[in-house]
């Protein structure tokens, strides 16, 4: 079972009106990521004197807010991403809920905010779930997408942490990140950084995601879907994908290689799993520094066979060309490679109750919310 560890209150105000399975199925024809959301939320409050109180889940509605709430000010804002998945048996499985709970407390340590215990992080997805449950997939392609934010809630600008917060946990139901399973062209960049020694790069600060919009769009400009972050010294050394943590497969050495985590690259919770899991498949995972140069001249000579990104939303998904301002190649044949769908098949497997999952993977929750290790 789920140790909730800490017991909140939670007020539950069912919306008055449900969507039939019809109106549903509707909805969620377009299940573009982010769009598509469920009928409820969860929210809870913290200050000084009360600590974490005031839980309610709801029907999804707009906040109303002071124009002088923190979190629109300074940036005082955190979140998450994790995924339910419909099993096998017809059940509900979330993946790896406590390490992104852990994750969500790391980030909110490092932005002065109020870390949310792992029991609650887990029981607000287990209040929203009861509610919710019908919004899960049975497409093998989609997913449940649960969004946990915390944010500044004071109506304060007196330049400093703020005395009270809000934490949310939407959802929604999204299909493959990048569409049809394909290998992706992607852009490294020199003209901008996503993070610096000593910074955020390691927490999930909302601020991350907008500073990466320029990125981006030159990544686009140069017909590429994503864009490769360089280290912001020497623009030498690769670091992430994107919002995507990045592995290469060296074939002959039997290694699957990735980055250090040195502060500056969010520590992926599908990366970790992936590592976990590389010895399944064959693999010694290795955590090093990876140069530009050394990718380039690794898949020229054929010593780096596969190099594929992992994210929450994105799986695995496969890189098939480079390019940048000193030129392209391409990876493999360009196509996603062996290792790359061999891992995706398992981590899918484990994802719905196919594969079984090591330790504590995968917490299931029955008909009546309750949570259990399977």
């Amino acid at each position: 079972m789920i140790s909730t560890g800490t017991a909140t209150d939670y007020t539950i105000q069912p919306a008055a009106t449900r969507l039939d399975p019809a109106a549903r199925a509707e909805r969620c024809r377009d299940a573009t990521f982010g769009r598509v959301f469920t009928e409820h939320m969860v929210t809870l409050r913290w200050d000084k004197d009360s600590g974490w109180h005031d839980g309610r889940v709801q029907p999804l509605a707009p906040l109303l807010l002071d124009p002088a709430t923190v979190g629109l000010h300074y940036g005082q804002i955190v979140f998450e991403g994790l995924k339910a998945y419909r099993l096998a048996d017809g059940g509900i499985g979330v993946f790896r809920p406590d390490r992104y709970a852990e994750r969500f407390q790391r980030s909110a340590a490092r932005l002065m905010m109020p870390e949310l215990p792992v029991g609650e992080f887990l029981r607000a997805i287990e209040q929203l779930l009861r509610l919710d449950a019908d919004w899960v997939p049975w497409e093998a392609d989609r997913s449940l997408y649960l969004r946990p934010l915390l944010f500044a809630a004071d109506a304060d600008l007196a330049l400093g942490p703020a005395r009270g917060y809000t934490f949310l946990l939407m959802a929604f139901v999204t299909e493959m990140f990048f569409g049809a399973k394909r290998a992706i062209d992607v852009w490294l960049c020199e003209d901008y950084v996503r993070a610096v020694p000593g910074g955020v790069g390691a927490a999930k600060y909302a601020g991350n995601y907008a500073a990466a919009y320029a990125a981006q769009a030159q990544a686009a400009e140069h017909g590429c879907d994503q864009v490769v972050w360089l280290d912001a010294r020497e623009r030498r050394w690769v670091e992430e994908l994107g919002g995507m943590n990045l592995l290469f497969v060296e074939g002959r050495a039997g290694q699957l290689v990735t980055p250090p985590l040195a502060g500056t690259i969010l520590p992926g919770v599908t990366r970790q799993s992936i590592l976990e899991l590389a010895p399944s498949v064959g693999l010694t995972p290795v955590e090093r520094p990876i140069s530009v140069d050394e990718w380039a001249q690794g898949c020229r000579t054929g010593r780096i066979t596969e190099v594929f990104a992992c994210g929450t939303a994105a799986q695995i998904t496969s890189v098939g060309r480079v390019r940048g301002r000193g030129g392209e190649w391409r990876v493999g044949d360009g196509r996603p490679g062996p290792v790359a769908e061999r891992l995706g098949a398992l981590l899918t497997g484990i994802h719905r109750g196919t594969e079984p999952a090591p330790g504590d993977w995968i917490y299931r929750l029955g008909d009546a919310g309750d949570a259990q290790e399977v």
